[in-house]
């Protein structure tokens, strides 16, 4: 029979307490064994730490000596855990799910189908970019707008859109009672346009909505403070959540000079984020947010109610692929999590096919079942802030708020968001983070499953009807697949033009047990760029290198084998694959010097390997092959 202590006598009463200098000394041991470091100590804690973006790092190890200050309690400043007293512990987050068809009927048609699925609340992207403004009442058809709220994302359409929103409220007489938002944003709509008209015109329209929401409709906000076009540029999340903070300040300053006060004016506001599949720092970004608007908030003279942030999150378009389009599914469902975990109020999770196009109804069915799987079987709002107090959590939470403050106070000098994004300020900055990821996209220290990492040359592709072009002029939209995107499409061009699909050889050396892993990264790496690899035969050596190469019908060769078995046969396999008519000839693998340089004299090219940049080496093969 299993005795259970005593209360008061813990579990680990009898393990003497270790040290972090104990732990250090194991970490050296091991790095050692494994032959990729010498370090000792902190050095040794440090070969293990993994950097992020904005100057933070991910440690191996935290202890209660890494908490940061006391983060609060959920709905109390500064609200770190949690806007509201009780969470989303009660009902769970808002399912929100966008809607952008340009056909009334067909978005009338998705809109019920979602309403009747899961769907609590409507995000309608209208105008030039998406429904027209004279379609929202045909879209809205047997909604009923006191129970489902509706958010709006109009851009330059803003004014009319809300005027026919409200119309609809009006005529239905759910003028008291209805939710949602208008979305005036005019600095959103700047930063996506890049238009060099005035935005105290858009900030005067967003004022007078507002006045008209606290006039007689106490359940509507106005104004969405969008963080989205500085993270669809590339940007970081301390840089997404320090160009919110600059928005707001300029929305609270628009507002209260016509005559609002302040708590009034932040009841107005809602602020988007974007939610990635890198969970942590989802769950950091969200509740720093918080932290970072009550802040402001104090100092503008919000009293405590009225300092707590309205947060509506959004899966990354970033992070979408066009290849291998459902691994999208596994992205959204860590995404959300995130931002659940994080506290956001709303969550939209993009349909698996949204950078292909308009989702069909069943990707909108995979993105709303996400909310409602990590609601009703996961259980996952029942508790409030379950990342508070991990060590990690909390730690990252104060770091990535520090680095967020940093820059908004940065923009703030420069004159404030709209003086920063006419100036380039905020687009130069996001360039250069953009630039540094690309380095990472492109070594592969970034993976991107299903097109960087594990492709697949003989995927159909997933067609879907053109979505409504996105706004331009501004900020530069990316994804993370761009470059490898570009390269696959030569491929495909040439697959169409000729009925194959450039090749390489891989020419194996010795027993499977040699080459394998070597072997299995090369058909990786090129297949990454569209070039099918040629594994026949299993194993080749000098006689028989050259006549596989012909029959293979590629123009390049990688070698793939173990450091010893190259050290006795690369040399003449590389001479004979020359000989054979070989255009370049490639090594998995990473000698020193002197083996290079040996190699080389025999016929290899170049080298590739874990950690080089992959778009260089696939773009020149592309080039050499004439693919265009």
């Amino acid at each position: 029979m299993t005795v259970l202590p005593d209360e008061g006598f813990p579990l680990a009463a009898e393990f003497p307490d270790s040290t972090r200098e104990q732990w250090q000394r194991l970490v050296e041991g091991v790095l050692r064994k494994a032959g990729t470091s010498d370090a000792s100590g902190s050095a040794a804690e440090g070969a293990l730490t993994t950097p992020l973006q904005d100057g933070l790092a991910t440690r191996p190890l935290y202890t209660a000596e890494d908490a940061a200050g006391a983060p609060g309690y959920p709905g109390f400043p500064p609200f770190v855990r949690g806007g509201r007293a009780e969470g989303t512990a009660v009902s769970g987050w808002d399912v929100r799910q966008r809607h952008a068809h340009p056909d009334p009927r067909r978005a009338n048609e998705a809109v019920l189908a979602d309403l009747e699925n899961g769907v609590t609340s409507l995000w309608l992207t209208a105008g030039a970019h998406g429904l027209p403004v004279s379609g929202i009442a045909t879209a809205l058809e047997g909604v009923y707008l006191d129970l489902a709220p509706v958010v709006l994302d109009a851009g330059p359409d803003t004014e009319a859109a809300a005027g026919e929103l409200l119309r609809l409220h009006d005529e239905h007489g759910v003028q008291r009672t209805a939710t949602g938002n208008l979305g005036a944003d005019p600095l959103g709509t700047l930063a996506r346009t890049g238009t060099d008209a005035d935005p105290s015109e858009g900030l005067a329209v967003a004022a007078d909505l507002a006045a008209r929401c606290l006039r007689d409709r106490p359940g509507l906000r106005a104004l969405t403070v969008d963080a989205l076009p500085h993270h669809d540029a590339g940007g970081s999340a301390a840089q997404e959540l320090g160009a919110s903070l600059a928005t707001g300040v300029a929305y609270l300053r628009a507002l209260t000079d016509r005559g609002l006060g302040v708590d009034q004016a932040c009841a107005q506001l809602e602020f988007r984020y974007a939610a990635t599949a890198d969970q942590f720092l989802t769950i950091a970004k969200f509740r720093a947010a918080r932290r970072l608007w009550a802040r402001v908030a104090e100092v503008s003279g919000a009293t405590t109610a009225g300092a707590a942030q309205r947060q509506h999150a959004v899966t990354s378009s970033v992070m979408m692929t066009r290849r291998d389009p459902w691994v999208n599914m596994l992205r959204t469902t860590i995404a959300c999590l995130g931002a659940g975990v994080g506290g956001a109020d709303a969550v939209t999770v993009l349909p698996f096919d949204a950078a292909l196009g308009l989702p069909d109804a069943f990707a909108r069915r995979i993105a709303r079942n996400t909310s409602s799987i990590l609601l009703e079987e996961s259980h996952l709002a029942r508790v409030i802030d379950p990342a508070g107090g991990s060590w990690y959590v909390e730690r990252l939470t104060d770091e990535l708020a520090h680095a967020a403050w940093a820059w908004f106070q940065e923009i703030e000098r420069a004159g404030g968001q709209a003086a920063a994004l006419r100036s380039g300020l905020i687009a130069e900055r996001l360039a250069d983070t953009w630039r540094q990821r690309g380095e990472d996209l492109a070594t592969r220290r970034e993976p991107i499953t299903g097109v960087s990492e594990f492709p697949s040359l003989g995927e159909q592709p997933v067609p879907r009807e053109p979505a409504p072009a996105a706004p331009g002029g501004g900020l530069p939209t990316v994804r993370r697949d761009e470059a490898y995107e570009a390269l696959r499409a030569r491929s495909d061009a040439h697959l169409a033009a000729t009925g194959t699909r450039p090749r390489v050889f891989l020419a194996a050396l010795g027993p499977a047990a040699a080459h394998t892993g070597r072997a299995t990264f090369a058909a990786n790496l090129f297949q990454a760029g569209g070039i099918e690899p040629v594994h026949d035969p299993v194993a080749v050596d000098a006689d028989t290198a050259a006549e596989a190469f012909a029959r293979s019908g590629a123009r390049v060769a990688c070698l793939c084998s173990s450091d010893k078995l190259y050290a006795d046969q690369a040399e003449a396999v590389a001479t004979a694959l020359k000989e054979a008519g070989a255009a370049r000839v490639f090594l998995a693998g990473r000698p020193d010097a002197a083996q290079r340089d040996t190699y080389r004299r025999a016929g290899v090219d170049e080298f590739v390997f874990a950690g080089g940049d992959a778009v260089t080496v696939l773009t020149s093969v592309l080039d050499r092959m004439g693919v265009a």
